[in-house]
């Protein structure tokens, strides 16, 4: 049996580097949705700040009031 060579190891010590850290961001992504959650009533009051009129915000969603 062969040993690995000091640069397979270090490349799969890169590979696993690297997996973790998309993990990690997926995580935060998770994070922040909780921590920010988006649901009807802040995107209306956020279409609300923007200037954007009831009729505005329905006309964008394509319906007919």
């Amino acid at each position: 049996m062969a040993r690995k060579t000091v640069e397979e190891r270090i490349a799969t010590i890169e590979t696993k580097i690297a997996n973790k850290k998309a993990e990690i961001e997926e995580l935060e992504a998770q994070k922040q949705k909780l921590l920010h959650p988006v649901n009807m009533k802040t995107v209306m009051a956020k279409a609300k700040e923007a200037g954007l009129t009831p009729e505005e915000i329905a006309e964008k969603l394509g319906l007919e009031v």
